[in-house]
């Protein structure tokens, strides 16, 4: 470790060299109130900026015990903690001048739902900030004065503004911690009760646009049919109302731009948290909830589809399925299948994104083509066994087929944004149009035992990651398709995951071990010690989300080169 004093000579000593004896800065620096570590330093001016980060210790970050009393309390303490950063840094961000990127400085971008960052983390030694730095130049020759003022003056501010308990709005901070804390009661009541979703009285559903996830101005609000409306004691908030989702199958209805999708989307959201003004703080999800839609082209590799799809015409084995192109219901079973895999326990489905032959037959297609000629089974016959049998509740968005009535434990109507309870009313009209009989293939649970091959004779670049934005990234020459994991929210959710196939693609990857095997020692690695247990010596970079473990399952299950 240096002290600040050494970093200024060494920075006057470098002024007006060749950019590369920037190189020479990295190292630790001790600047009393806290500490300042060079990590990695950009090639040239017009390359990605330097990672750096700070450390502050905690007698004098000096946050209460309670700011970081359990985890979820301390995800939303470094979510208020990182924006307050930001904010800062903004203010500073390229007053210092140069070519290329000289003088830009930030650090990770928040949206309305709280995540767990690398940009920021407080424990009971520390409160430690990532971020990135531009070190200026003149074209190529560095100016050392600009990154002096960087570093002596604006980030010793930042650090002063927004770091230290004593300096923050501490009723603001409060209000963060109860927030969370009303969350979690809420979220462990659901449990208790047998629901699977809430949505609190006047929550405002739609979105701004659909390039942003701030509330929609103006929007109705919504309020709970009488039928579904239930009642928390929150621990500050006190008494909040709203629908409650019971388990079993839960059917979205009502007609087009009425707001069914909105609902939906809405509740995709509620398996994360959201942050205070968004509309959405208190719609909660079951936390294990996966949207699933058809992804024609999408690869799968031995999934046991057979539940849905069985005795295809070619005689290709449906127990342990593969292709490099699936349809959209060979597609739609794998993410079903690999959804069970994850420990899901609620399944999200829209009827416009879903393959049509697998998600219903009618009565008229039945007589025409025989089940004994049609090897898919429709998610119609399997969803109440999917509950019965397994546990897995479903909530599905309907709008063209009347079949999925009779299978629903509870209807909603969409009507102008209103929620309507419908339930009695449709049940009374199924008895008037009733499904032909069908006799259904008995239930099973899948055994998809997925291995990931070795790669243990690939070189450096075979495992170098670049994330794409929230869409994909690659590794080495094989990129990961993500678009259609729809509750994947944030591009650093998607540079973790690219992080996290890298790390097992080199060090766990044996050819024996499965991908639930995999994914359970990176999950235990997470808890232990966050992303620092995938970085070895190294430092760990600014602009890293914690994915959920579905998103991890998802993602291992499109990386094609296994």
């Amino acid at each position: 470790m240096f002290t600040s004093q050494q970093l200024r000579q060494q920075l006057s000593s470098i002024h007006r060299k060749s950019y590369p004896a920037y190189k020479t800065l990295k190292g630790i620096y001790d600047f009393k109130h806290f500490l300042l570590s060079i990590d990695h330093v950009q090639g040239d001016p017009f390359a990605s900026p330097s990672h750096l980060s700070i450390q502050v210790p905690a007698k004098i970050a000096a946050f209460p015990a309670f700011c970081f009393s359990a985890k979820n309390i301390r995800i939303a303490v470094q979510d208020y903690i990182l924006r307050k950063f930001s904010q800062q840094l903004s203010i500073y961000n390229f007053k210092a001048k140069g070519s290329g990127k000289s003088g830009s400085i930030s650090t990770s971008v928040c949206g309305q739902k709280v995540l767990e960052r690398t940009a920021c983390e407080i424990s009971s030694d520390f409160v430690t900030v990532r971020f990135t730095v531009g070190f200026p130049a003149n074209g190529r020759t560095i100016n050392a004065f600009e990154l002096e003022k960087i570093l002596f003056e604006f980030l010793p501010s930042c650090v002063e503004k927004s770091l230290l308990y004593k300096n923050l709005p501490q009723k603001a901070v409060e209000s963060v911690v109860f927030l969370a804390e009303d969350q979690e009661f809420l979220r462990q009541e659901l449990k208790k009760r047998q629901l699977v979703a809430f949505v609190a009285n006047h929550s405002i559903l739609p979105r701004e646009s659909g390039i942003s996830q701030k509330p929609m101005k103006n929007a109705v609000p919504f309020q709970s049919p009488a039928s579904l409306e239930t009642e928390f004691t929150l621990p500050h908030r006190g008494k909040i109302k709203g629908m409650a989702i019971p388990q079993g199958i839960t059917l979205i209805a009502g007609g087009g731009y009425h707001g069914k999708s909105t609902l939906l989307t809405a509740l995709e959201d509620g398996v994360y948290n959201h942050i205070a003004g968004d509309g959405r703080e208190f719609v909660l999800t079951d936390s294990s909830a996966v949207k699933l839609r058809a992804e024609d082209g999408r690869f799968i590799k031995d999934v046991d589809i057979s539940l849905f799809i069985n005795d295809l015409p070619n005689g290709k084995d449906t127990h342990c399925f593969s292709t490099l192109d699936a349809s959209g219901s060979t597609s739609q079973a794998a993410g079903i299948v690999e959804g069970m895999e994850a420990g899901s326990t609620l399944f999200l489905l829209d009827e416009d994104t879903s393959a049509t032959n697998f998600m219903v037959r009618d009565g008229f297609m039945q007589q025409v083509i025989s089940r004994d000629k049609e090897p898919i089974t429709p998610f119609l016959e399997r969803a109440p066994q999917l509950f019965s049998k397994a546990g897995i509740s479903t909530i599905l968005v309907a709008g063209s087929s009347g079949a999925f009535f009779h299978i629903a434990d509870t209807v909603i109507q969409m009507d102008r944004y209103q929620a309507l309870d419908i339930t009695e009313k449709v049940k009374k009209l199924c008895s008037d149009y009733p499904l032909p009989p069908s006799s259904v293939p008995s239930f099973y649970m899948p055994s998809s035992k997925r291995v990931m091959s070795s790669t243990k004779k690939a070189s450096y670049k075979d495992f170098k990651m670049k994330c794409h934005g929230k869409d994909s990234f690659s590794i080495g020459k094989d990129t990961v398709d993500l678009r259609y994991i729809e509750q994947l929210t944030d591009k650093e959710q998607t540079a973790a995951l690219g992080e996290l196939l890298r790390y097992t693609q080199e060090y766990l990857v044996d050819g024996k071990r499965t991908i639930s095997e995999i994914i359970s020692v990176l999950q235990n690695k997470i808890e232990k010690d966050g992303f620092s247990a995938f970085f070895g010596n190294s430092y760990i970079p600014c602009g890293l989300a914690v994915p959920r473990i579905q998103e991890i399952f998802s993602c291992f299950n499109r990386y094609r080169r296994p």
